[in-house]
This record gives structure tokens, sequence and C-alpha cells, in this order.
């Protein structure tokens, strides 16, 4: 049953395809195909001298005038830090910087056959291991010597760079068994080159070498392109920039030219594949969604260099898709909903803010698809300095964060009238798999902070229970029904029996943003009942959301439900007021700028005792209420591999449907306009 409706969602050509790869994998021909002698013969056929700048750096001038002195002396002291041997996996705290893999490497095909562990994966987790190795060291250290000349720089990133190659040689350990991992390396070499080639301290060994390297991860690519396809998201796009790239940088190889049209025409059909006439992306992640853009506009920044202009179509689908996240973007803090899969990717990282500010790409995405800037100058126009140049002026056309141009079109982001406070509700029509069951989850922002959240990732292959679990419905403010997922979860990247939801209404402002919306979802139609959510935006600033649960077929049955709704609020404060009439919580979480206040009534409150109505839980501890409480519960993760504590506020109702829930959110009125 697993098999056919994951035929049926997907689709019978990208089975084939992965079958394709399995057999490629499985049968020995990958391996014959990627033969370590074989890169040596695409490393002796590079000429060095006839290496090709990809594009015109900025001045020390022009950065620094982006960026300022505080600017300048922060990326000197991350470049430093990089000096002494540390790196910030994932935008987390600082950890030692490992190239090497431990033990004896196999070819890259038996760790895709499970045959060889990739020994040093912490956790069980190979992503920390591929993480350093994708080199996004290099961007920091290239911007730094861009801006002292300090060529102490130089010599750092040469160091590392030959460690790497060293300690990992040609389509040895697993380094080189995903493409994608090959091709963000090789762009990062192809940046390191065009700071470091010339650099006085370089040799021109040195300058030989990393060009050689480049064309041996090239001719990694192609071998499982057909992986990339049958996935159909982040994988395509990232491997055709990466020959792209490599096509352009070594225009005299001969297979240059191979490269580089494969990497253009897949690059386009992908874009035009995965990006939704709306701007969606078919990976249903906001980080996923900012990684797409990063790799278009390296793209983009090199076929413009290269006189290769982007089609009509691809052009439309990223501008659609700039506005998309532009949507989303909260304009004080510049972060966004953490929505869907997150794995902290962040592979052009040329900017001084922090990981989670999407600012940065925006603005870049903005400049090169929209024709304007969203957002005045700041330190989020670096990225743009480096990928786009000439920056066009702010421009009124460009929509701001602040206002959606249609309510009918995705993201449903709701605003408040006085600006301080938005939503965005989660109600999707899956056309390509999911990778969380968050149907009708809200996300809720005021004054820059998250006061509503969607957990995250935390990890994708971490031990039990900690395996992709913040992917279940459990984790995501909306309502679970027996403990049931809203999908099948058939695997830990799997979902079948996609819960699809249909929005029944919406009223607008006179400006014509978003005031209320109502949804349902049909995740729940194996237990007979409907989910729907409406979420309003009040006149003075408060929020309410009403839950509805009620039979497909009226009257349905009289069989008892458990019903859970969460909402995952930040570690502050907080206090419990039961009150009995009305039979009501009110939950009352102190943020910096004072108490936000909750109101949670509803259901049959009056016939179950209030420690069984309410749960609240912290890091995965009881803190109110009676029952027991999961050890992933009261936890967010901002991005991959760290978890901080957060409040799990769940309000649980058991007995026959229908079911209606209410739960009011009220900010503290001196503060309200603030976020304008």
């Amino acid at each position: 049953m697993i098999l056919l409706s994951a035929v049926r969602e997907l689709g019978l050509r990208q089975v084939g395809l992965y079958a394709a790869y399995q057999l490629g994998i499985r049968s020995g021909y990958y391996r014959w195909l990627s033969a370590p002698e074989k890169a040596t013969r695409a490393a002796h056929a590079v000429n060095p001298n006839s290496v090709r700048p990809l594009w015109n750096l900025p001045s020390e001038a022009e950065l620094l005038a982006v960026i300022g002195e505080a600017g300048r002396a922060q990326l000197l002291a991350e470049a430093d830090e990089i000096a002494a041997g540390q790196v910030r996996l994932f935008g987390g705290p600082p950890a030692p910087l490992h190239l090497a893999t431990p033990g004896p490497l196999a070819h890259w095909t038996a760790y895709e056959r499970s045959e060889k562990p990739a020994v040093g994966a912490i956790d069980g987790d190979i992503k920390r291991i591929w993480e350093p190795a994708r080199l996004g060291w290099a961007y920091t250290l290239g911007r730094a010597y861009l801006l002292s000349r300090d060529e102490r720089y130089t010599a750092v990133f040469w160091d590392f760079t030959e460690a790497f190659l060293d300690a990992n040689p040609p389509y040895l350990g697993p380094h080189w068994s995903s493409a994608q991992e090959v091709a963000l390396r090789l762009i990062a070499l192809t940046f390191g080159w065009q700071l470091f080639g010339s650099a006085a301290s370089a040799s021109p060994s040195q300058a030989a070498r990393l060009a050689q390297a480049v064309a041996i991860h090239a001719a990694r690519i192609p071998v499982s392109l057909v992986y990339a396809r049958a996935q159909n998201n982040n994988h395509l796009l990232t491997e055709a920039a990466g020959l792209f790239t490599a096509g352009l940088f070594l225009p005299a190889h001969p297979q240059a030219w191979r490269w580089r049209d494969l990497g253009w025409r897949w690059f386009n059909r992908g874009i035009q594949a995965q990006v939704a006439p709306d701007g969606a992306y078919t990976q249903h992640s906001t980080n996923y969604h900012r990684l797409m853009l990063q790799t278009a506009l390296w793209v983009s920044c090199l076929a413009r260099g290269q006189v290769f202009p982007l089609p009509h179509e691809t052009r439309q689908r990223l501008a659609a898709a700039t506005r998309w996240l532009l949507a989303l973007l909260d304009p004080l803090s510049g972060g966004v909903p953490n929505l869907g899969p997150n794995d902290g990717a962040y592979v052009l990282p040329l900017a001084i803010c922090p990981q989670t500010d999407y600012r940065p790409v925006l603005q870049a995405a903005a400049c090169a698809f929209l024709g304007g800037r969203p957002f005045r100058p700041g330190p989020w126009d670096e990225m743009a300095l480096w990928l786009v140049g000439s920056q066009p002026a702010i421009s009124t056309t460009v929509p701001s964060t602040s206002r959606q141009p249609q309510a009918a079109h995705t993201p449903h982001v709701i605003r408040s009238l006085d600006g301080a406070s938005w939503a965005y509700l989660r109600a999707a029509r899956f056309t390509s798999r999911p990778g969380h069951a968050d149907q009708l989850h809200l996300d809720l922002w005021w004054r820059g902070m998250n006061v509503a959240q969607d957990a995250g990732t935390f990890s994708y292959n971490a031990q039990s229970p900690w395996d992709n679990i913040l992917a279940r419905s459990e984790a995501h403010n909306t309502v679970v029904i027996d403990g049931q997922d809203q999908m099948v979860r058939a695997g830990r990247f799997l979902y079948t029996d996609w819960a699809q939801a249909e929005v029944l209404k919406q009223d607008v402002w006179e400006d014509g943003t978003l005031q209320s919306m109502s949804a349902r979802h049909n995740g729940y139609h194996g237990l007979g009942l409907w989910h729907q959510r409406e979420v309003t935006a009040g006149l003075s600033g408060d929020w309410e959301i009403k839950d509805l649960i009620y039979p497909v077929q009226p009257p349905g049955s009289a069989a008892p439900h458990t019903v859970s709704l969460q909402w995952l609020l930040p570690d502050w404060p907080w206090e419990v007021l039961v009150q009995s009439k009305p039979p009501r919580f009110v939950v009352v979480i102190n943020s910096p700028p004072g108490p936000v206040r909750l109101v949670l009534e509803g259901g049959l409150m009056a016939d179950q005792p209030a420690s069984k109505s309410l749960l609240l839980s912290r890091a995965g501890e009881r803190l109110w209420g009676d029952g027991e409480v999961s050890p992933v519960w009261g936890w967010s993760s901002p991005t991959y591999g760290l978890k901080i504590p957060a409040l799990s506020l769940r309000f649980i109702q058991t007995g026959p449907a229908p079911f209606d829930f209410s739960t009011k959110f009220t900010f503290p009125p001196d503060h309200q306009g603030e976020g304008q």
C-alpha cells in the first residue's frame, strides 16, 4: 500500500528515475563510471593558464561602504576564528574544523549501498561531516582578504583546501557520495580561486591544483545526475549550477561545453518545474526556498558575465519566488517562519547578518529578478554587491513585506491593521511531497518576535527519538487527533496519503491584505473527521483562532476521540490561571516588552479536570498539568543540529466529535503599532 501511494503521489517518472539510480549503484556501473583513474584523466586535461575569471569582484571601498567599520571588524573576527581552526556549522556555535574522515576510505558507492558506514558522523548524522567540506569557510576568508589584503587568510585558505584534497582522494570516502556536496564544494573552490588564485603568497602549483580539483569534481556530478532528477529538488539545481560553473571556469577542458550545456539545461528545467506560478517552492521549506534563490543568484551572476540570458519563463518563476518569500519576511528581525525541513543550508554566506536573517538573499534576489530593492541600505546589501553588482534604487513596484499583493495566492499571510503583528496560516494543496505534516499550522509574529513558532527540524539522522521527529504534526501549532499524524509517515523523509487543505473564506482590509481566513484539511478523514481553522486579526491588534473538529458525514460516530491543540511559545516566564465562569484557561507569558496573554476555551472543559485539559512542558519536562510528556516536546530548533528550550502549551479534550476550541492572543496595548 505504501509503495502504491508513493507511485501515485510522486509519479511513475520520479520513482522510475530513482530505481535507475539504485540499479546503477547496485550493479557496479557507477563504480566503473567514476573509477579513481578517471579523475586523473579529468585533471590532466586541465590547462591552468586558460582558467577564466567568472565575474567582477567588488572593490574594497564598495564592500566597506556596505558593511561599515563595525561590519569589517566582525568579518575579520569570523575569519580569525576560522584561522584558529573553528567553524560555525549551520550558523551555530563554533566547532572544530575537521576535513579528514577517520579510517580507511572506500569508493563512494559503498556508502550509498550502506556497505560502509561514514566513520566520524556525529550521532550517526552524516551532515555534520559534510558541512565543513562544503568549504563555506572559504567565502568568509575571501571576503576578509578583500577588505584587509592580509596574506594570512590566503595561507589559511590554501592550507585547509589542500588538507581536504589530501585527505579525500578523488571518489573515495563519504565526501564524494553526494553529487550535491561535490557541486557545492566545486562552487566554493572557484570562489576561492577568484579571491586567492593571484594573491601575492599563492603559488602557481596551488592555483593549478585547484583548477584540477574543479575538473575532478565536475566529472563526478553527471555520473549520478539521475538521482538529482529523481529528487527534482535543490539537489538538481545545485548540481546543475556546479556543472555550469565548471564549464565556464575551465573553457579549454574537453568536457567544458558538455558541463556548461548540461548544467544550463537542467538548471532552467529545474527552476521551471520546481517553482509554482505563485512562487511557492516544491520542497515546502523556507530554508530550501532560500537555497534555491541563492543557487539562482549564483547562476544568474555567472550567466550575466558570459552573456547567457536567463529564459523568460525562468525569470518569471524566480521573480514569483522572490515575492513569495518576501511575503513571509518579518520586517523588524529579517526572520521567516521555520517552515518545513531546515537542514541549515546557507550555501553562499556572503553577508555579516545572522544566518536567520533572510534580508541579504531577498535584497539580492529582488535586485536581480524584480529590478528593485525592497529594503533601505544596510548590511543586508552585501550579497547583492557580490552577486548582482550595481544595485537599482528602492522601487515602489517591489512588494514590501508589510503588504501582500493578492490575498488569494500563497503564502496566506494575515496582518493586523496597525502593522505590529502578522500571522502565517499553512493551507497547502500538495503537488509535490511534503517534508512536514503541518497543515493548518499557524505562525504568529509580533514586534519582530516569533510568538507562536514552528519547532523546525533539529536533525534528520540522529538517534531515536530525534530522527526527524519534529516533522510530525504534534510538533506544530495545529490540532492532532488520537495522537495520529495528518499523513502516513512511510519513512524518515517520506509522507504518503498527503493531507490536502482548502481555503473556505477570506476577508481583507481596505488595502487588500488579509484580515481573516478560514481553511480545513482532510488529513483525518480516516477517522471520519475534518479539522477546520479560522484566524482573525482584530481591530485592536488582538488575534482569535477558532478550531472546529467535526464529522465528515454528520452526525458521525459517538466514539470518543482525544484532540490536542498545541501552541509552541518562546521560553519566557509564564503563569497559568484557571477560570470557571466561563470555564477557560488564561496563560500569561512575559515577553521583554510586556505580558502576552493567551485565553483558551471551548471543547469539553466543563466535563474534565483542568489539570487534564491543559499541559505545559519545557525541554521535555512537565511544568503544569497532568499527563505524560514526550522528551521532544518543548523544544525549538532555529537551525540544524541546535535545539533550545521552548514552552509547549497543549489544550487537550477527550469525547465524541464535534469539538470547538478558541484561542485568543492579546499583546500589551502600549506597544502596539511600534512594528510599523
